[in-house]
């Protein structure tokens, strides 16, 4: 079985074989979908305050 892995930003699911994987020094493993993910995650934003992702969607009682 393939291992299916969540997007650490967004909260999608990944296509096997499909995203990147981003492990920080201390050990912390994060999984990417798409650079966009990628990118705010860098750039420090929550992904509560971000209206298209998953966990926005549920703090705005859209889902």
């Amino acid at each position: 079985m393939v291992e299916t892995y969540i997007c650490s930003f967004c909260g999608e699911p990944l296509e096997p074989g499909t995203g990147k994987m981003f492990v920080r020094r201390d050990g912390t493993i994060f999984y990417f979908c798409s650079s966009k993910c990628q990118r705010n995650f860098k750039l420090g934003r929550v992904p509560r305050r971000v209206e298209w992702t998953r966990a926005g969607r549920i703090a705005r009682g859209r889902e």
